[in-house]
Order: C-alpha cells, then structure tokens, then sequence
C-alpha cells in the first residue's frame, strides 16, 4: 500500500459514505460509525487503539458536529496533521518492502511503492528487483531477530498474482480471509494508487454494492478484495529466496511463485 503519501480527498469522502450507511444501518451515532468502520483515526495520525476519547478524536468531532460539509471538515482535519502521512513505524526497510515487530512472537510484512519513475512496483519487468529487495529483507531477519519468530502479512494484495509471484508457495499456501478490518489500509488501500488517488474501476462496484446492502451482516461483501491473512516460519523464506539466487548465478532464470489457491 502507498506509505508517506497524501491520500486524496475522494478517498476520504468514500469512507466518509461508507459510515454514514453504517449508521443508518445500525442506528449507531455517525461519529461511532466513523470510529469502527473506517480509516479515519489512523489517518489522523492517532495510532491503533481505537481510543473514542482521544482528545484529538473528540476535536475532529467536535468540528464535525458545527461544520456545513461534514466531508470538507473531515479532509481538512486530515490535511492540517503531517503525522497522519507518516507511514506506520518499521524495524528496516528494503526499498518497497519493511519489516515491524507485531507482538513477541511475529514479524509483519509492510509495502509501499518506492519506486522514483513512476513505474508499477509490481509490473512484470520489477520482479527481479522486488525479489532482490526481499531476499535483502530476509538476509537481515536472518542476522538480527531471535528465533522462533513466525512472519505474518495480511493485505488485500495477497489476491493478486503480480504480488503472490514474490513470495514462497508455502506462505501463500495457508492464505484465509480476515472479515471486519474496516479500521485498516490493509482493506482500505485497494481504493488508492501509488499517488493517493481514488481507483475508479474499484469504487465503482464497491459503491453499488453498498447501496444495495440492507444489514450489516453483508458489509464485508462490498469490498471487491478481501483481506488475506498469511503466515509462515522465516527458513521458508530463506531457502526460498536462496534457491532464487543459486538458479540465477547458475545461470538460468528462475520462476517466482504464483498462485496457489
């Protein structure tokens, strides 16, 4: 997903709609709705408790109670805090791909396109370099993290083979979907380019979708992507990446893996 970019103000008023439905649906207060469902309080920079008496999350909602265009308030609200642009903290990064610690027991896999020319990260023609970085990121893990650590993902991305191509089978293999991650840029960065941009090819049939929902039961069905949740020991990714690079010194080309499901 995009990290230190600005997301467009569409972007915002797509989540902005998808709360009120939530509201109308669930009778909860607009503000609740935009707590629970939405991408908000991490975009204001505000961290991942959650927290509804933060008293930076009680300022958005006072100004959303006075303002005209609740919408505009919301952006502008975004705009004013350079912290909601950072992207989240990370042990090492690796050109596209970092590493965080998530807990004592696992290390989660972070992208973002650090790519300078505007090319696709994930296009065909980047998967030698996108490898590289990752057996770079792995190579490091190997030298510097303790044993014992799984490594964990869980990204709308996992559904798509220009990404599956760079990992293991094995870490694909296991892949199951994680329902109700509506506070997270896991489900919410299928929306946005590398540019912050709405994708208008993915609104559109999310947005359909929303107007026909009738309960909240169903609210995970408007996305077009679901969020899948990986997970594997490091060796996996070690022999993998090395067998990459053996073949390649070898002289021929190796095949990245591709979808397993």
């Amino acid at each position: 997903m995009p990290g230190n970019v600005t997301y467009a103000k569409a972007f915002f008023d797509l989540q902005f709609r998808f709360a009120e439905k939530v509201a109308a649906l669930s009778g909860l207060p607009l503000g609740r709705a935009l707590l629970d469902y939405t991408n908000l309080y991490v975009r204001f920079g505000l961290g991942r408790d959650f927290d509804p008496a933060h008293p930076t999350w009680q300022e958005y909602l006072t100004g959303l109670q006075d303002a005209t265009d609740p919408r505009e308030w919301t952006y502008h609200f975004y705009s004013k805090r350079p912290d909601g642009m950072a992207a989240p903290h990370v042990v090492a990064t690796f050109g596209c791909f970092a590493y965080a610690r998530s807990g004592d027991d696992r290390i989660r896999l972070h992208f973002q396109n650090a790519e300078r020319d505007g090319r696709s990260p994930l296009a065909i023609d980047r998967v030698g370099e996108r490898l590289a970085e990752l057996a770079a990121l792995f190579a490091h893990v190997k030298r510097t993290e303790r044993d014992g650590l799984r490594v964990a993902g869980a990204s709308w991305l996992y559904n798509l083979d220009a990404y599956r191509r760079l990992f293991p089978p094995s870490y694909l293999a296991a892949a199951r979907v994680i329902g109700r991650r509506f506070q997270h840029m896991p489900l919410w960065g299928q929306f946005v380019d590398r540019r912050g941009e709405i994708k208008a090819a993915m609104t559109r049939p999310f947005l359909e979708r929303l107007e026909r929902q009738s309960t909240l039961d169903g609210l995970d069905q408007c996305f077009p992507l679901q969020v899948l949740a990986v997970e594997a020991w490091p060796v996996e990714f070690y022999d993998f990446y090395d067998r990459l690079s053996a073949s390649r010194s070898g002289g021929s080309t190796a095949r990245p893996a591709g979808r397993t499901r």
